[in-house]
């Protein structure tokens, strides 16, 4: 499968020191992992960026395999885990070409990933590269936000203050556009950059975002070899209804 889907589509993880500033913190999406995670193998997780749950996994004595296609993220996973005294194998991998020389009872990716896959052939192919790398009855878990279509059905225009990694106050204009024909919510980013009220700098950044329903999301998952344990509407483990933030998937591969 053609990488461009992807890597037409990394401009926020272009500075993974701020990715880390914005995000490292959050780990409620751990402890559902951590409910399905043994020790006595190798864990993989897709999707790793910087090690945001990789490396705490491997603290706590797991086995671990971080997987990603960006490969700065990935620079950023290694110095952070060198840094840490700890051992992970980081591979830069298309997820859609995975090709590991493992087979775990558990993998995960998190962080909305899943939203990456932009087409229904990019959606098969994870879940067929994937089943590859899990033993019989082993565990997929991801996430992917839940489509709430008064959400959708209108651009998103908005505004976000924040201080970032310097210490310069950072003023984010967003639109949010979603096409119903693709189910892609393209998300464009102006940023602006002030000291003491001075405005010094100007960037802007996108991403696109495939949203799946919940009932094309059981099709997909039992098309592709797995039954879903769980469904969540999100890392706190609360029951999935309407206006849930997110959908959480707790999926178990077939056994023959």
């Amino acid at each position: 499968m053609s990488h461009n889907i992807f890597e037409k589509n990394l401009e926020k993880y272009a500075d993974p020191e701020m990715y880390d500033h914005l995000y490292d913190r959050y780990q409620k999406d751990l402890n559902i992992i951590l409910k399905w995670a043994e020790k006595d193998q190798t864990i993989i997780e897709l999707a790793c960026g910087t090690g945001r749950l990789t490396i705490p996994m491997a603290q706590r004595g797991f086995q671990m395999i971080g997987v990603d296609l960006h490969e700065g993220m990935l620079a950023r996973a290694r110095q952070k885990a060198e840094e840490q005294g700890i051992a992970i194998d980081f591979v830069q991998q298309d997820c859609t070409e995975l090709n590991l020389p493992v087979k775990s009872s558990l993998a995960f990716m998190t962080g909305n990933s899943f939203q990456h896959f932009l087409t229904n052939e990019a959606q098969d192919a994870l879940f067929q590269y994937l089943s590859k790398h899990l033993k019989d009855g082993g565990i997929f878990i991801f996430d992917t936000r839940n489509p709430v279509l008064k959400e959708l059905s209108v651009v998103d225009e908005y505004e976000d203050k924040y201080v970032d990694k310097n210490g310069k106050q950072v003023i984010e204009s967003h639109r949010d556009g979603y096409d119903h024909l693709t189910q892609i919510l393209d998300c464009r980013t102006h940023r602006r950059f002030y000291r003491d009220s001075t405005l010094i700098a100007e960037e802007q950044d996108g991403i696109s975002l495939r949203y799946s329903f919940p009932k094309e999301m059981e099709r997909l998952i039992a098309a592709n070899g797995f039954d879903i344990v769980h469904i969540f509407g999100d890392w706190d483990g609360d029951e999935l209804h309407a206006n849930s933030v997110s959908m959480v998937y707790v999926c178990r591969i077939k056994t023959v």
